[in-house]
């Protein structure tokens, strides 16, 4: 049990050591995308169109695709530190963009599930849903602002 315990230590401190700043961000992700595919399995249920292998495969295709655009997010960040410092400046950006983007996918979720418990009759509190959409606007304006600036 004891060398059980290390290993899952070891293997979350090489996880989360080689992420940083976007470590939970992909947790979160992986479970807001198990939580979005089983709900949304559910409330496929109480829909009129019946469950098909087609659309469930579609629906995981889509998760993939979440997935690359983190990785594109993290490319975009490693050529801004190449670039930055082939230039000589020296910033220290940890994943800013896949920070973001994965904030907004992991937003996309949340509204993708709270979409689906309402499908099933889940009673959802009143501002959960306006909570997570103002999240995700603010993470959009962020981008936007930050985009106009370089730009100016």
């Amino acid at each position: 049990m004891e060398k059980l315990k290390v290993l899952f230590i070891t293997a979350f401190s090489a996880i989360f050591g080689a992420l940083g700043i976007l470590a939970i961000p992909v947790f979160l992700l992986i479970g807001c995308n198990l939580i979005d595919y089983s709900t949304g399995l559910a409330a496929a249920k109480d829909r009129e169109e019946p469950v098909s292998s087609y659309k469930g495969i579609r629906g995981i295709i889509k998760k993939v695709c979440m997935w690359l655009l983190i990785v594109v997010g993290w490319m975009l960040d490693v050529l801004i530190q190449y670039a930055t410092a082939a230039v000589g400046l020296a910033l220290n950006l940890p994943y800013i963009v896949a920070t973001v983007v994965a904030v907004w996918l992991i937003c996309n979720e949340m509204i993708s599930i709270l979409e689906n418990m309402i499908d099933i009759d889940v009673a959802i509190p009143p501002f959960l849903m306006p909570l997570v959409h103002m999240i995700k606007r603010q993470a959009e304006e962020k981008m936007e602002t930050k985009e106009k600036d370089d730009y100016e």
